[in-house]
């Protein structure tokens, strides 16, 4: 096979393919960026592998940096662009399920690529175009099958976390997996918990959002992958029923955790240590728990502007994803229309502060004047007062006289 018009990416990169070339060496595109290329897929990551070695690599550009010199890896600079280039290599016994005690360098791209995960990923593509297929990768990206390169069973032992990275794939690429790749992560499942959470939160993440959720999930659950993940198991028939919803793709990871975690029925006070569990970011877990609070609110009433108030022009485009997910209507631009006519923002926003109240009624501050700031922040997203500085002091001293503030 032969790719008649290189994306662009390629073509910026030929410059250095050419370079390795002209210098003797051999050079290829290699990796799952010629497998999107082929697919018609935006292509992220540009990925060259060389028979130079990286001490070879270096005195054939002037410009590199040493990102993983030692598993033969340089980082080159060209124009405005910059290229991690790997040199052809074979891999010895993996002690740790996750990286090789050490690497060897090579000059065969055959050996090279045979260490790779998915056949899939193991095809390589010269400046020309042509496509060197040494394991039938074509044959399975026509036939949309996911398969281990060689042994399924070794391909996993070297590195468990392959078996995560496949049940994404199958996720992102619509995929199906064959027999005995599937009958190898089986066997080989309770290797996971030689990986970190981390790792496998990564995977998951990207299993969540992407485009045949449901069957990924349905693997994740069949091959047992999902007992060795945080706090899984007691979730065995919620997961199930999550993966056999209509497959309505979700495309934000804060998203698509919250959709499942409905799932769950999990109180909303249990999802920090949960979410903790996986090892998210605090930010992650903020705005899943304010998304998890609107959608219990949404699906009893329209939101009115105290609820809006609570959240920002970030989080209204995944409120309005949820909310989809659900079958309940917020459309995105309206939702920002709404919030954005809101009178005030913030607390700060507000025409009188906490020392404005406390010199007005000279009292020293405490809870009393939480309670006031609070009742004036209500009265002005309401629309019962203005955002104006004399009347809301009026406001206030009316609240002071009625409601039993101290």
């Amino acid at each position: 096979m032969k790719l008649t018009r290189l994306p662009n990416e390629f073509k910026k990169a030929l410059p250095v393919i050419n370079q390795l070339t002209q210098a003797g060496y051999e050079a290829y595109f290699v990796g799952g960026c010629v497998r999107d290329a082929i697919l018609g897929l935006p292509i992220h990551d540009v990925d060259i592998a060389t028979s130079a070695f990286p001490a070879e690599i270096k005195e054939v550009f002037e410009k590199t940096i040493d990102v993983g010199i030692e598993h033969g890896t340089v980082l080159v600079l060209s124009g405005d662009e910059s290229y991690e280039i790997t040199t052809f290599r074979t891999e010895s016994t993996y002690q740790d399920y996750r990286r090789p005690d050490h690497v060897d360098f090579v000059r065969s791209l055959e050996e090279d690529l045979k260490r790779r995960d998915f056949t899939i990923n193991a095809l390589a593509l010269a400046h020309d175009g042509s496509v060197i297929d040494l394991f039938d990768g074509l044959n399975d990206l026509k036939n949309r099958c996911l398969r281990a390169v060689g042994q399924a069973q070794d391909r996993f032992q070297e590195d468990a976390l392959r078996m995560m990275r496949g049940l994404r794939f199958i996720s992102q690429l619509d995929f199906q997996l064959e027999a005995k790749t599937k009958e190898a992560i089986c066997n080989h499942a309770e290797l996971l918990t030689k990986i970190s959470v981390e790792r496998i939160c990564i995977e998951f993440e990207k299993l969540l959002v992407g485009k045949n959720r449901s069957q990924a999930l349905a693997l994740f659950i069949e091959t047992n992958c999902f007992k060795y993940c945080p706090q899984l198991t007691r979730y065995e028939k919620q997961l199930s029923n999550f993966a056999q919803v209509a497959n309505h793709q979700l495309h934000d990871v804060t998203v698509a955790w919250a959709a499942i975690l409905t799932y769950f029925n999990m109180p909303l006070q249990q999802v920090r240590p949960f979410l903790k569990a996986w090892k998210t970011s605090n930010q992650l877990i903020i705005e899943v728990q304010l998304l998890l609070q609107m959608l219990i609110i949404r699906k009893q009433r329209i939101f009115n502007a105290i609820d809006l108030y609570q959240l920002n022009e970030d989080i209204i485009p995944k409120l309005s994803e949820l909310c989809a997910f659900y079958q309940l209507s917020e459309p995105t631009n309206l939702l920002l229309q709404r919030y954005q006519a809101l009178p005030i923002h913030q607390l700060k926003d507000l025409a009188i502060n906490g020392h404005d109240l406390m010199t007005y009624f000279n009292r020293r501050g405490g809870s009393w004047l939480k309670q006031l700031l609070s009742l004036c922040e209500s009265a002005v997203l309401m629309n019962e007062i203005k955002n104006e500085y004399q009347e809301l002091l009026s406001y206030a001293n009316s609240k002071m006289d009625c409601e039993k503030i101290d």
